[in-house]
């Protein structure tokens, strides 16, 4: 009678062991690939943040070529200013709306920037100057550099979104309430070849 109740308590224990240690590395292994997307929109951020940096020593050094130029030169810090305000958490990953307003902050940014540079095509003294082409360099830098770290991080946030949409994880995902993650996307119209007009 005591093995047999021995062999029904084994039993049971491994029924439900099994489960467990299934659920649990479901549910770590979701942690582990939440974890690579919060630490690749670290990246992200760090690259914008470089980016940041760096606007006003190049708005400085443009005022003091194309002074006249202030509703672009005031754009551009308007638009860091912008792209300052907006408080980015991990948590605006998980909600649409403010991952857009995130991004579309960042596209405002980018914007004044080109037509910074635009603005820079008419001062040949500027386009000369040496701290100007260190900063030009720098800020290109950064741009490709936030090109890489997007890309980077729409493929975590792939590979996150995927694992809690597999069976069983999809299970696991849902009872501790995981959420997808959202993905940069282009600029709207960027699909469109830009104008360039060599004739003005």
């Amino acid at each position: 009678m005591k093995k047999g109740w021995l062999i029904a308590l084994g039993v049971i224990v491994i029924a439900v062991a099994i489960p467990l240690f299934s659920v649990s590395g479901i549910y770590n292994s979701i942690v582990a690939k939440e974890q690579e997307v919060n630490q690749q929109w670290g990246q992200v951020e760090n690259v914008y943040q470089r980016r940041a940096d760096l606007i006003p020593n190049l708005v400085a050094t443009v005022k003091g070529y194309a002074a006249h130029e202030s509703e672009v030169l005031e754009t551009v810090t308007a638009s860091r200013a912008q792209v300052g305000s907006v408080r980015v958490t991990p948590e605006v990953l998980n909600n649409p709306a403010e991952f857009q307003k995130f991004q579309a902050a960042q596209a405002g940014l980018s914007g004044a920037l080109s037509r910074l540079m635009l603005v820079v095509e008419k001062y040949p003294d500027l386009k000369a100057n040496e701290n100007f082409l260190d900063l030009q360099s720098q800020l290109e830098s950064s741009e490709n550099r936030i090109a890489l770290e997007r890309k980077r991080f729409n493929e975590s946030a792939q590979s996150y979104n995927t694992r809690i949409k597999q069976f069983p994880a999809n299970m696991v995902a849902g009872v501790f309430g995981f959420k997808d993650k959202q993905y940069f996307q282009s600029a709207p119209g960027s699909e469109k070849a830009p104008v360039v007009n060599f004739g003005k």
